[in-house]
Formats: C-alpha cells, structure tokens, sequence
C-alpha cells in the first residue's frame, strides 16, 4: 500500500512520522508534498518520507491520500487533484467543516473518509473520529482505523452530524483544557508562586488527574467525591464552580463548536474555514 500525504503543516507531519514509525505500512511507500520549499528541505532531513514538490510526480501512485491542508483551500486543491486520480483510491480528510459529499464532488471520488482529529496527535495522544462514505468497504475502513490510531486511538461514527458532535468534545476540547489550565496558572501566580512553580504544580497535577481517569472504571464525579470532603477545601472550590454555573458554560462552549461545525459544514466551498 502507498500512502500520500497532501501538506506538511502540523497534523499532516503528524501523522506523517506515526504512519513512517508504526507497522502500518510493512510494504509501500509514504510520501508527502508541500509547496514551500522550506517546508520540503524540513521533510526531507528527517529521512522518512519520499518528499514531493508537484502532485502529478506522486498522485497517481497512491492508494490512500490523507488530506491535511487547511480547508480554506480545499476547493483549488480538489481542482488540481480532479484529473490525477482514480475510481480506486481511498481520500481521508481531516480538513475541517469540510463534508464528504463536498469532497466526493470535488474529486469526482466515491470512497472517502472524512476525519476529526485533535492537537494532542502530535504527541501520539490524539483522539481521531471518523466515517466513510457508503462505497467504502468494511475492510478499507478498518485500513484507515489502523492509519488513524498511529497516532493515539479512533472512533467511526455513524454519521457526519457525530462527526461536528465530536468536534465539541474531542477536536476542540484540548483548548478548553488549555484554557482552565491557564485560569489555574495565573491563580498560582496571583498566589506568589513563579512561572515555572505554576506551571509545574498545574501540569503535573492535570497529568495525574487523567492518569487516574483512565486507569479506572470511576465517573468524574466519582472522583470529585472522593476529593473533596465536607467542609474541606476542594469542596469549597467545587461549590464556588456550582454557584458560578461553571458546568453550564463549559457545555454550552462545547455546543458552540458543535454548531459552528455544522455551519462551516453546509459551506460547500471552504471559504472562510480556517480551523477546527
């Protein structure tokens, strides 16, 4: 199998070096194109693709094309692919907002795959949610499972409208994790503690909190029962939380990426859509 990579930015080298350093691939070739020069001689240095300036000199060799550009240029993209490639190739797209019938008519392709991941794919703890077209068999599908889990685990959903679901949860849910460690961070500076205390007491504290999540069956608020006593301090934080109505605007943060996926969804062109 050969796989083509279409962008070097961050989650196209992303899955790139997983792909290059899993078993995926015990026979093929990955390749990977990029316009910018630099970009290419980058590609290059890390000695683990066949690297490619024009889409004409590798297209047509492979069976899966992973799309990782943003979505902004799907539409000259897919123009430019239309007259390279063929009814058997499979197209994964992690281009967001961007819907599978908008990329089989832009293609004039039958089997695509269009799929969410999230930043932490970068460290190889990425959560990846996926679903084919119809024309896409069983066993093509549980290729490109195999594809995405390089670079941390999968999901195929049942439907595109999970696919903006999940962009609530998983694909944008890194920035609110972002953004309450950031609200912890400068607590501790207001507290006294310097830059590199602050950041070592909160990551290390959220590394251990998911640890403890997911090497166990307990709910979150299992374990906030267990944390917090009565009358204690976390249980004082938590109430503060509750009278704030901190859960309530988290959710409707999440809903709000949920339904800006599904209006960047109904854009049939990529224009004005820019990330996740």
């Amino acid at each position: 199998m050969n796989v083509l990579v279409i962008g070097g930015g961050n989650m196209g080298v992303a899955y790139a070096e997983a792909i290059a350093k899993s078993s995926f691939l015990t026979a093929g070739t990955l390749m990977i194109i990029d316009k910018s020069k630099e970009k290419r001689e980058e590609l290059r240095a890390c000695g683990l693709f066949d690297v490619h300036e024009q889409l004409d000199s590798c297209l047509s060799k492979a069976d899966v094309v992973l799309i990782a550009v943003k979505p902004v240029h799907a539409a000259a993209l897919m123009e430019e692919m239309k007259p390279l490639i063929s009814s058997e190739q499979l197209f994964v797209s992690i281009m967001a907002g961007v819907t599978i019938d908008t990329i089989k008519q832009g293609l004039s392709a039958v089997k695509v795959v269009r799929a969410m991941p999230n930043l932490p794919a970068l460290v190889g703890l990425g959560m990846t949610s996926f679903i084919g077209s119809e024309e896409v068999s069983r066993l093509e599908l549980a290729a490109i499972e195999q594809l995405l889990d390089t670079t941390g685990r999968s999901i195929n959903l049942s439907s595109e409208s999970e696919i903006d679901a999940s962009t609530g949860i998983s694909g944008s849910g890194p920035a609110y994790i972002f953004y309450f460690m950031q609200a912890l961070m400068d607590a501790a500076l207001k507290m006294g503690f310097d830059q590199s205390d602050a950041r070592l007491l909160v990551g290390q504290t959220f590394s251990g909190a998911v640890e403890l999540f997911n090497l166990s069956t307990l709910s979150p608020e299992d374990w906030m029962t267990k944390v917090a006593s009565k009358g204690g301090t976390t249980r004082a934080a938590l109430d503060s939380m509750d009278d704030n109505n901190v859960n309530a605007f988290i959710q409707e943060a999440a809903y709000a990426a949920f339904h800006r996926a599904e209006e960047l969804g109904k854009q049939t062109d990529g224009k004005e859509v820019n990330d996740g």
